[in-house]
């Protein structure tokens, strides 16, 4: 049996989307939650084999609670469901390890299908949109809220970008994990965000600003 776990704001959402998902033989959906607190709280116990996450709630968001559950969990599939086509929101869940964003607009055997797909281990995102984030975030750039950071830090905020866990990152720099949690407490600190998707996030922005500034008006 494939069990999911529901995280939408609105109950008329989850209601429908657990009556869709039920009406299958192999699915159940086994929790839910309307907030980002209340499902950071109940998904480790619940472990349910995909997380189906709305992208905007009204204490967070859906993407660092995927950020979060892949770090712990990586054996959780977590897939982006939303109203809106924002390429921002599609960036941060390639680095966050979701492993499909789909919009609330999908037919109902498709979600079906894709929450299947997503359980097997399958990649939803489109592979041009994950090479060119990929791409992005490879880009050696100076900024001002980067050149506080370490080398130590900046290769750290590169593996993050690239959606490592801090488990798959010590096992990279052959640091302890505990190590690589202080670096990341630090490393946000300095460049005064709380969430390690945001500073993945703003390190994109920046390569891209140095890309074009290379490259010159297209």
């Amino acid at each position: 049996m494939l069990s999911v776990f529901l995280v939408d704001d609105h109950e008329v959402v989850r209601r429908g989307v657990r009556e869709l998902l039920e009406n299958e033989d192999d699915i159940s959906v086994i929790g839910e939650a309307g907030t980002q607190a209340e499902a950071l709280a109940l998904i480790p116990e619940a472990n349910p084999d995909v997380v189906l996450l709305d992208v905007r709630l009204p204490d967070g968001d859906g993407i660092e609670i995927c950020r979060e559950v892949r770090s712990s969990t990586p054996d959780i599939a977590c897939l982006m469901l939303t109203s809106f086509a924002d390429d921002e929101a599609l960036l941060g869940a390639v680095i966050a390890g979701a492993s499909g964003y789909v919009l609330k607009q999908i037919r109902g055997n498709d979600l079906v299908a894709s929450v299947r797909r997503a359980a097997n281990g399958e990649s939803l995102l489109d592979p041009l949109m994950v090479a060119k984030a990929r791409a992005r975030l490879g880009r050696n750039v100076e900024d001002e809220r980067l050149r506080p950071l370490s080398p130590q830090e900046r290769r750290i905020l590169d593996l993050i970008s690239e959606g490592m866990t801090n488990r798959e990152i010590a096992e990279t720099m052959f640091l302890a994990e505990k190590t690589v949690r202080n670096y990341v407490s630090n490393l946000l600190l300095k460049m005064g965000v709380k969430h390690r998707t945001e500073a993945a996030v703003f390190a994109v922005r920046v390569a891209e600003r140095q890309r074009k500034s290379f490259s010159g008006p297209e």
